[in-house]
């Protein structure tokens, strides 16, 4: 009986290293979304952290603040799904495509 549970443990110590492992992997990936055509281009690594934030001049030029912070949001927006994904798609390798709940959130419409 304890062997087995032993047994539990020792994967479960493994799992947990794999998922460090993991995170690191992450944090050297890169994603891009951009809005408004390319006008607004949001950078973020595999943990979500945004790296980058790249507003295009002409739009800078048009001060007209609200399509500013629309576009900008759009584009926060749209990299966190990418990166959500990026991070299920690891995980996938990680768990061999078992749903393994609380892990991850699922993906947001």
């Amino acid at each position: 009986m304890f062997g087995k549970f032993g047994d539990l443990m020792k994967n479960a110590q493994a799992l947990q290293g794999k998922m460090a492992e993991m995170q690191n992997e992450l944090a050297g990936k890169t994603v891009e979304a951009s809005a408004g055509g390319g006008m607004v281009k949001i950078t973020a690594n595999g943990l979500n952290e945004i790296l980058s934030v790249h507003i295009d001049e002409d739009l800078i030029n048009m001060q007209d603040r609200a399509i500013l912070e629309d576009l900008v949001t759009g584009a926060i927006n749209e990299v966190h799904r990418k990166v959500q994904a990026l991070s299920q798609e690891e995980m996938g390798k990680l768990t061999g495509g078992l749903n393994i709940p609380g892990l991850f959130p699922p993906p947001q419409a």
